[in-house]
């Protein structure tokens, strides 16, 4: 069996390969993320970085962590070239669900609650993404959410206590990026570019 610190170390290179190109394109100016969606996954994938911590995740929640601050990041990088940085009120409403998901934690004493609620947010997250995905299937590249979908499968391998509030977060988004792949697939075949 693979050692889980090498399988946490694979999940941290793939989550770095996975980001570098995008990284790029905002730095070249050809991508150009919203800046408010950047902060909010940001927001949340740091915070339940620190509910599996509680939740003794061990080495296998570090992946998690360094995509929290990778995407904050990103939101900064947005932010200074001056990416899309309209704030609707539904941006609001989902940051303000994320930031409620702290003093639940605080007042509930388990950070399980913190954990759904943000993986609750997260999904919600990804439904622009599935109607542009629907319509537009070749604007997203498929090797940037397989790259996703690998590195929450290695973090699942990697923790180090497996309980709802380590597992529920990467076993969410691996499975909806599996299902975002699977439409881009059958959306192509239906529409050539």
């Amino acid at each position: 069996m693979i050692d889980k610190t090498i399988l946490s170390i694979i999940a941290i290179a793939l989550t770095l390969i996975a980001f570098i190109p995008y990284i790029i394109g905002i730095l070249k100016g050809v991508t150009k993320p919203h800046v408010f969606s950047w902060i909010i996954w940001g927001s949340t994938t740091f915070v339940v970085f620190l509910a599996q911590l509680e939740g003794h995740a061990g080495i296998g929640a570090w992946p998690i962590g360094v995509s929290g601050v990778i995407t904050i990041f990103i939101a900064w990088l947005a932010y200074l070239k001056r990416s899309d940085i309209t704030i609707t009120k539904k941006d609001w409403l989902f940051f303000t669900i994320a930031l409620s998901a702290l003093p639940i934690w605080y007042w509930m004493s388990d950070p399980l609650w913190a954990v759904v609620i943000l993986t609750t947010v997260d999904m919600l997250g990804f439904a622009p993404t599935v109607r542009k995905v629907y319509h537009a299937p070749y604007s997203e590249p498929i090797s940037f959410v397989a790259l996703f979908f690998a590195r929450n499968i290695l973090v699942l391998f990697a923790l180090e206590h497996y309980s709802l509030t380590t597992t529920l977060f990467p076993a969410v988004i691996a499975t909806a990026c599996l299902l975002l792949i699977a439409l881009m697939l059958l959306r192509r075949r239906v529409i050539t570019r």
